[in-house]
């Protein structure tokens, strides 16, 4: 190997490529104002990216080398990562550190590369959902309201967790609505992501729940006004109600998954284990693609699984 040592990738390298990634760090540091822990994932990343050239190639290259790689180069060093257990998630940041680098060679006027962008990276797989059993959602939202200080905010809580069981909303899409939207009839107009409006249905449960709060709370304001208020009347924030559901969790030692999203999951999960159309319930949930909610048959079956292994005889028996 030609070169000498360089000091941003601790290996050898070619003059011109060494000059470059000097001033690519440097870049980053100044004006991306990187976090040291970023810059050094990038480094890595790119550091892997040029070592796999090198032996690739038989020499470090140069930037007249980067230049001519070709998506099949490319593609070649991802699928060594793969051979050597590299996981898809890390594999995708790889690239984008060596998609970064290219980027920046281009509007720097270094070199000109228009394969970096021509190919898809590895596919990420997105964590299952993690739902609550349906005895834990309906332990949780009765521990929910026992508020001693303020028995209003318990109900405020209570409310607010049944509304994102029984109909599945993120919390930003419950905290949102006013007092005029409280779902107190048959179906509710939700406002999701994207601005998109989609309808629910609102099970007796919630509208219980709710007007039990409304009845309750101190804080008797105009229809225009938030719905969910806090203790000084004023819209309440996300983080209290993450706060209170991760009190809540450690008092019925529930695990760190148990939050407030968790339920949007569980009212999906619950609804497909009881035989809720696939279709339907993409609609409820308001995703834009199908493929998102079909995640929710893959908890269902590892569930499904679960109950098999524990309770078939058969299952239980060793060969």
């Amino acid at each position: 190997m030609t070169g000498k040592q360089n000091p941003v990738l601790g290996f050898a390298a070619q003059p011109d490529v060494q000059d470059t990634l000097v001033h690519w760090r440097r870049w980053m540091e100044s004006e991306r104002n990187v976090s040291p822990h970023t810059l050094t994932a990038y480094i890595g990343d790119v550091a892997t990216f040029l070592e796999f050239i090198t032996g690739y190639q038989g020499k470090p290259p140069s930037m007249n080398d980067l230049a001519a790689l070709t998506v099949t180069d490319f593609r070649s060093w991802l699928s060594h990562l793969a051979m050597k257990g590299i996981g898809s998630n890390s594999r995708s940041r790889a690239l984008s550190s060596v998609r970064n680098l290219f980027r920046w060679l281009d509007r720097d006027g270094r070199l000109h590369n228009p394969a970096i962008n021509t190919f898809s990276g590895p596919r990420i797989k997105r964590p299952a959902p993690k739902p609550l059993t349906v005895l834990d959602a309906d332990r949780l939202l009765e521990e929910s309201e026992k508020e001693p200080d303020e028995p209003w905010v318990g109900k405020r809580d209570r409310a607010l967790f049944t509304l994102l069981y029984g109909c599945g909303l993120r919390i930003s899409e419950a905290l949102n609505l006013t007092r005029r939207e409280a779902p107190l009839g048959e179906t509710l107009r939700v406002t999701g992501k994207g601005n998109k409006e989609r309808i629910v249905p609102v099970l007796p449960a919630v509208t219980e729940a709710v007007r039990a709060y409304m009845d309750a709370c101190p804080y008797k304001q105009g229809p225009e006004a938030p719905l969910f208020v806090g203790v000084r009347g004023g819209q309440l924030a996300p983080a209290i109600a993450q706060r209170r559901m991760r009190d809540l969790r450690r008092l019925m030692g529930l695990p760190e998954t148990a939050t407030p999203h968790a339920l949007r999951h569980s009212f999906a999960t619950h609804l497909l284990a009881d035989g809720g159309d696939l279709r339907a319930i993409q609609d409820l949930l308001g995703h834009a693609s199908l493929s998102t909610t079909q995640r929710y048959t893959d908890v269902e079956s590892e569930q499904l699984m679960q109950v098999y292994r524990s309770a078939h005889p058969r299952a239980k028996k060793t060969p």
